[in-house]
């Protein structure tokens, strides 16, 4: 499967708790309650819709992105709630290295804590591994950051390392970056079975 072509169709992923589905410019109104109501949900985050016009730039930025076959933004849609619940996306995406990082994570706060993510990880890492047929499946996230640290190792990635001074942060000053990752072998070993028994479980 060429990946960038692959990524080049509408990609729907779903089970009987989530939908995944293409992040859209019409996603304005479906996400602009987070935008008023939770503007701490994106504290640790380097892309921050946190206003009216920051959504916007927002959204046209990862729909630019997908275009230009870099990455592939979704939103999330909580089937128990009837409800988005927030957003997701493959990025720094590298057929010759058969990798691509999944990040760009947020859910409101209501989702928060309910185990959408496990079900939402379980469908975009099968993808990954078996449609996509990657070699590497790679996360990062400021190295403060511990509830999405705690996340990302309860879905079974392990932690490579930390790139210190990393990158600058809309405050001014620099974060450092914790690094983990899931690779093939790893998915079809242990933590596929592992995840799937926790979705099945909620």
């Amino acid at each position: 499967m060429n990946i960038l072509s692959d990524f080049n169709q509408k990609l729907i992923l779903e089970d009987e708790v989530v939908l995944l589905r293409p992040l859209e410019l019409s996603d304005y109104d479906n996400l602009l309650p987070f935008t008023h109501n939770e503007p701490q949900t994106w504290h640790y985050s380097l892309q921050r819709p946190d206003t009216e016009e920051n959504l916007h730039q927002y959204l046209s930025a990862a729909i630019s992105d997908r275009e230009n076959k870099t990455s592939y933004p979704f939103i999330v849609f909580d089937k128990r709630s009837n409800s988005f619940a927030g957003s997701t996306r493959f990025y720094d995406i590298n057929p010759g290295y058969r990798s691509a990082q999944l990040g760009y994570t947020w859910y409101g706060e209501d989702f928060r804590g309910t185990k959408l993510n496990k079900h939402c990880k379980f469908l975009l890492l099968r993808y990954a591994f078996e449609t996509l047929e990657l070699e590497r499946v790679e996360f990062r996230a400021d190295k403060n950051n511990s509830r999405s640290i705690a996340a990302m190792k309860s879905i079974g990635c392990t932690v490579e390392g930390v790139l210190r001074s990393h990158m600058p942060t809309i405050e001014g000053g620099r974060r450092d970056t914790i690094v983990l990752s899931i690779l093939r072998d790893e998915w079809f070993k242990n933590v596929k079975s592992a995840l799937q028994s926790a979705v099945k479980l909620m």
